[in-house]
């Protein structure tokens, strides 16, 4: 079994048990990104808050709509990345080796390969998977919405009342698909490709501090340890976290636009929430909403990130030791292995 396929597989384990650790977050993220209503953003109800607010107003299952093609995604997309992040990791190594014979560099690969081949797994990445996340995001931004309405006498605002329209019918898979189909043709699956393919530098940069870290950590340990470079799954974790953290940080406005962009949007006359494109959507989220407006939920993403990410690295590392180690004990020789 060559490298790139044990961290491919590796990777999509990793992210599946991330994504079902952290999913009721994503979802109350993604609705937050997404709302457009004035009344309800100045309430800025947190996280914790909101999440009850969905449980109360529409059922426990609400907080993992669209969690099926969810972890179809998380695993086609993490074992994507990081099958394309390691065949391209290897070829920048042997560059570097080779360049090193030549009298250049050191052997190793920096800080710019290092964001180079992440991001070329992440467009790689982004292309093949994007219909996938569009359906979640029209899955997870769906609400729906109560039967019973309120008397005008009661105590609660106006605002905090359940919404007054009936009760949607089933939302699944299959009508998310066919509606998308039926407005924008096999073209409406790639919607928020765009920023989406720039979002791409957010696991790059996710990857390339992770990386550097990574090195960083383990030359210590070396010459603490003698030449032993193992590092525990509780480093890689917070490893994991602080790139993660940085990453978000930068990138947030942009996941934002993407979220817009693939949520089901207005057809009424009111063209502030009608985006023809990502610049479009841009320009009116600046017009009317500021520049608040790019980062909201972005507190609620940065848990759910970090959370996620930590946990994806952490179990991911040691997926791949494990398997190394069986390859190893049956006397099957995986290709170059280096210290997990």
């Amino acid at each position: 079994m060559s490298d790139a396929l044990i961290n491919g597989l590796a990777g999509a384990g990793g992210g599946i048990i991330a994504q079902l650790i952290t999913y009721p977050l994503q979802t109350v993220n993604t609705r937050q990104q997404t709302e457009r209503d004035e009344k309800k953003v100045k309430r800025k109800h947190g996280t914790l808050e909101q999440m009850c607010q969905v449980v109360k107003n529409e059922g426990w299952g609400r907080l993992y709509s669209g969690l099926a093609p969810s972890i179809v995604g998380t695993a086609c997309s993490q074992g994507v990345y990081y099958y394309f992040y390691q065949i391209f990791r290897d070829r920048a190594e042997a560059i570097a080796r080779e360049n090193k014979r030549n009298g250049i560099g050191d052997g190793s690969v920096g800080m710019l390969s290092s964001l180079v081949v992440a991001a070329l797994s992440g467009c790689t990445n982004v292309l093949l998977t994007n219909p996938i996340w569009v359906v979640v995001t029209r899955m997870q931004t769906h609400t729906k919405n109560s039967k019973k309405s309120q008397p005008s006498h009661s105590s609660i605002a106006p605002d905090e009342k359940a919404l007054d329209s009936l009760e949607c019918p089933p939302y699944g898979t299959g009508h998310v698909i066919q509606e998308l189909y039926d407005e924008a043709g096999i073209w409406g699956f790639w919607k928020g490709v765009f920023p989406t393919l720039i979002m791409v530098s957010n696991p790059s940069m996710q990857f390339m501090l992770y990386e550097t870290m990574l090195k960083k950590l383990k030359r210590k340990r070396a010459l603490v340890k003698q030449g032993d470079t193992r590092v525990t799954a509780l480093e890689v974790f917070l490893l994991g976290a602080l790139a993660k953290l940085g990453a978000t940080v930068v990138t947030y406005p942009l996941l934002v636009v993407k979220s817009r962009l693939q949520a089901k949007q207005s057809t009424t006359g009111d063209k502030r929430h009608h985006y023809e494109g990502t610049l479009d959507a841009i320009l009116k989220m600046i017009r009317y909403e500021g520049l608040h407006g790019f980062y909201k939920g972005m507190s609620t993403k940065i848990v759910q990130s970090v959370l996620a990410a930590a946990v994806l690295f952490m179990i991911k590392e040691e997926l791949v030791r494990g398997a190394r180690m069986l390859l190893t004990k049956g006397g099957t020789r995986t290709g170059r292995t280096r210290p997990a």
